[in-house]
């Protein structure tokens, strides 16, 4: 599965730690086409909002109710400027809708052999609630 596959949901889990419910988006696309990269992308975090918004995650795992969601982005890749800045706002929409989000680079890559400080997480954690679709 991969961030390609809008309508599919790459990886739920539950933090052993937390608690948290952790729905994975796995992302191995270069960034060299990065309005595309972010299309895509925004396609599929529109999916996983439906997903939790719309209640099928609580008819697939009725265990995930009262837990606190987290929607995080694992890339192959470091985002570029543009995909920084997608991922800034994305934060900011899912964190008005009641939601954490993460997101980090897992492997090194030829893209990320420059900067070996490429591991980052951007974390957003709030209570609102809302049933809008984020639309970048």
């Amino acid at each position: 599965m991969s961030v390609e596959q809008s309508e599919i949901i790459d990886l739920l889990s539950f933090d052993k730690k937390s608690g948290d419910v952790v729905l994975t988006i796995s992302d191995h696309i270069d960034w060299q086409d990065s309005a595309e990269h972010q299309r895509i992308l925004q396609a599929q975090l529109n999916t996983y909002l439906a997903f939790v918004e719309g209640g099928q995650l609580l008819v697939e795992k009725p265990e995930a109710r009262g837990r606190r969601i987290t929607f995080a982005v694992v890339f192959k890749f470091r985002p570029d400027r543009d995909g920084r800045a997608f991922l800034e706002r994305a934060a900011e929409v899912i964190r008005l809708a009641g939601f954490a989000f993460t997101w980090e680079v897992f492997a090194l890559s030829y893209d990320n052999k420059s900067d070996m400080n490429t591991f980052r997480s951007c974390k957003v954690r709030f209570s609102a609630t809302s049933q809008e679709s984020w639309s970048g």
